[in-house]
């Protein structure tokens, strides 16, 4: 018995609760912010009404029940009972709709943004684009959290941030207006960061757009929150906002890192060279699908190891790595040095024993 009181002590107790969010996030930014508070203006309204209504339920269930001698009343209609319940909830109703719009309206005006920047989901990850900047990446789950997937509990209770980590983040100034440009290279995805208050689908072939400027420093994340294919549970969203002095720097520094890609993308490589950058880029983009070791799962995602593919053409395998086939997606977003050493080490790994492919023949393919 004394252990079943202490049972529900814990059950019941409030540090339990903590751990549970029964709300909407606040969040760091004044749209975050109105959405919360018309979320809760109308969740009080509807409390309201739900003790009123009930309220006189119960009353009149009570005071006029059969064993007190309650008699019904037989009248055909009440004009003044009609206007009542007409009137007053349309009153309600408008009392909602002005607030609600205001804040429709807000969500809608990415006039005043400062800064822009584009974000395109793929399967199963996300491409993030600065116009103005000239910079862009591709954000991944983190590596931990791939090898905790298939590990045991414990691994996935150590991973850092299971399942909400990536390799490269969105990088954001703080006190600045960002609009985001968001759509996909293939099926719905939707970028959502609660504390932002953006939550917004990406459609294939459509852009549309949203704005935050956030607050505080700090890192948010997020998840894609379309049901959008079999790692639909592995595409997070991870978001470290800076102050303006730090975000020239990681500018400066992603500009720098863009402009040495852009002179490997030139250069003839070595196939050590190419073999050693392309497992990297193998386990980060194609294992997931085609296993570590090359085996894939066959039929949807066929083996690489002994594949007629990696083993013939390199001119095939460079079309469907470029453009994709069947449930593979296309991978043009990556550069043409990543590309060549993922390639080179697909035709050269798991025994294969395809040819060399240098950045030059991915830049004629394209």
């Amino acid at each position: 018995m004394k252990k079943l009181v202490i049972a529900f002590g814990l059950l019941f107790s409030f540090n339990v609760f903590a751990e549970y969010g029964l709300n909407m996030t606040e969040g760091v930014t004044s749209l975050s912010r109105d959405i919360y508070g018309l979320h809760m203006m109308v969740f009080w309204v509807s409390v309201v009404i739900a003790i009123v209504v009930f309220g006189a339920m119960l009353y009149s269930l009570y005071m006029h029940r059969q064993s007190k001698g309650a008699v019904a009343a037989n009248f055909h209609e009440s004009t003044k009972a009609e206007l009542i319940w007409t009137i007053v909830p349309m009153i309600i109703l408008v009392g909602m709709a002005v607030p609600a719009s205001k804040v429709l309206i807000d969500l809608e005006d990415t006039s005043k943004a400062q800064m822009t920047v584009k974000i395109t989901g793929h399967q199963w990850k996300w491409q993030y684009d600065y116009p103005e900047e000239g910079i862009s990446f591709i954000s991944n789950l983190s590596q931990d959290s791939k090898d905790a997937v298939n590990g045991t509990d414990a691994d996935r209770e150590n991973a850092n941030h299971y399942l909400l980590d990536v390799d490269n983040r969105l990088v954001l100034p703080v006190d600045t207006s960002v609009r985001f440009l968001i759509t996909s290279n293939d099926v719905i995805h939707n970028w959502w960061v609660p504390d932002f208050g953006v939550k917004q689908d990406a459609n294939p072939g459509f852009i549309n757009d949203a704005w935050a400027e956030i607050e505080e420093i700090g890192t948010y994340r997020g998840q894609c929150a379309e049901l959008c294919g079999k790692d639909h549970g592995f595409m997070p969203i991870v978001v470290d906002v800076v102050s303006k002095e730090d975000y020239k720097k990681w500018v400066a520094k992603k500009q720098s890192e863009a402009a040495a890609a852009a002179v490997s993308a030139t250069k003839t490589w070595g196939k050590n060279e190419l073999m050693t950058k392309g497992k990297g880029v193998y386990n980060t983009n194609c294992a997931a699908c085609h296993k570590a070791d090359g085996s894939g799962m066959p039929p949807v995602f066929p083996a690489i190891k002994g594949s007629v593919i990696a083993n013939g053409s390199a001119a095939a395998h460079l079309s469907i790595v470029l453009n994709g086939k069947g449930a593979m997606p296309q991978f043009k977003m990556l550069g043409d040095s990543d590309l060549a050493a993922v390639i080179t080490y697909e035709r050269n790994a798991f025994g294969n024993t395809g040819s060399v492919v240098q950045p030059s023949d991915i830049k004629s393919a394209r």
